[in-house]
């Protein structure tokens, strides 16, 4: 397993200057024992490990890129070649990965405003991840900057350039991680679990190929994880768990009668929902928030939360669901359709054409749940009975 880095977190972060082009290492000298494939060239998505992390620093503008080999290293040198990327060869790998991390940021060019450094058994990083670390180490970072999922460090770290003689002069315990308990450095929460994924042994490569097609969807802890970077707070955290937990019910009896529902999906987009509330067309700026991710998927539900038109539905999806499940919960408690939109009509009595808007709104509204109870043949309520929504 890729031990995670950690950093000392007692001293603030000392600012530094980080312009400049920035290169990335690519660790991929061992020997795989603990898995009986070699790893670096085991294909994911189309793909080897060595072409998914260079595609991974790529799409975040990192163009400087060197793979240090060891075992195999004609045959890693190759695919790298055939990639186009610089290859640096480890006589020492075998006494461990630091060796591997010495061997890369030695060989780095002149001019390098800093480094990411990423074992190639972490395959599934978002790039949108990596996006993240070079903006906040443009903005001015500390020596290293390290991403964290739940509070959990993770890869790739980002070295900056003045850390590297520290990194390099480090003869103490832990390798990297130990070298860059030493240094100044930042964590930047990210809503990416997959910094912490690692494919080690067949189980997790064969985990690694389930996950792999769902990375355009967030999970549903990466969706809190989310909430909990953009500051929902506690009542915006309660409405969304109650959207999830009555779009959840729903779908679950619709998948009894063979709909074939993504519950991950579901609960994940209902949790996110509202999460540019307060920004003006909060469904269109949340979607482009989750699509700048990369979660596609999520985004593609969030979008059109406020009003769909059953006529244009075939079936109920996970985006009706979300849809409906959110005109069912104010806050954090279960309303009726009807309530919950004759208070927003008595607030804009006033607004001839607000009042026509909100009325279409609820026709909508109205029809989708006759719509779904077709579906399910029998009534909302008969379904949401025994829901207990969360409070604040």
């Amino acid at each position: 397993m890729s031990r995670a880095p950690t950093c000392a977190s007692a001293r603030p972060p000392v600012r530094l200057r980080c312009d400049g082009p920035l290169a990335a290492v690519i660790l991929a000298a061992g020997k795989s024992t603990r898995l009986p494939r070699f790893k670096p060239l085991l294909r994911l998505g189309g793909q080897s490990l060595v072409a998914r992390a260079a595609s991974l620093f790529r799409q975040a503008g990192v163009t400087e890129i060197v793979v240090v080999t060891g075992a195999r290293a004609g045959d890693v040198s190759a695919e790298a070649v055939a990639l186009g990327l610089r290859v640096v060869f480890n006589a020492d790998f075998e006494d461990g990965m630091f060796t591997s991390v010495r061997a890369g940021l030695a060989a780095l060019p002149e001019g390098m405003a800093g480094v990411l450094v990423l074992p190639v058994d972490i395959p599934l990083i978002r790039p949108s991840t990596v996006r993240l670390l070079v903006e906040r180490f443009r903005a001015g970072a500390a020596e290293a900057l390290l991403p964290t999922f739940c509070g959990e460090p993770g890869h790739p770290p980002l070295l900056a350039a003045s850390a590297l003689p520290k990194v390099l002069a480090w003869s103490g315990e832990g390798g990297l991680a130990g070298a860059l308990a030493t240094l100044d450095c930042e964590l930047l929460p990210v809503a990416d679990a997959q910094i912490l994924f690692d494919v080690d042994h067949e189980a997790a490569f064969a985990e690694a190929e389930a996950r792999q097609p769902r990375l355009a969807a967030a999970s549903p802890a990466e969706a809190l994880a989310l909430l909990e970077i953009h500051g929902a707070g506690a009542r915006g955290l309660a409405h969304g768990r109650g959207v999830a937990e009555v779009a959840l019910a729903l779908a679950r009896a619709l998948n009894a009668r063979g709909a074939g529902l993504d519950l991950e999906l579901l609960e994940a987009a209902a949790l996110l929902h509202d999460i540019a509330k307060g920004q003006p067309q909060h469904e269109e700026a949340g979607a482009r928030l989750l699509a700048g991710l990369g979660l596609t998927r999520t985004a593609d539900i969030v979008a059109v939360h406020r009003d769909i038109d059953p006529a244009e539905v075939a079936r109920p999806t996970e985006r009706e669901l979300v849809y409906l499940a959110d005109k069912l919960v104010r806050g954090p408690q279960r309303v009726g359709i009807a309530q919950r939109f004759q208070e927003k009509l008595d607030r804009f009595a006033g607004d001839a054409e607000a009042v026509a808007a909100i009325r279409r709104r609820l026709e909508h509204a109205l029809g989708m749940q006759a719509l779904l109870e077709h579906s399910l043949g029998q009534g909302l309520e008969e379904v949401l009975r025994p829901v207990v929504l969360p409070s604040c």
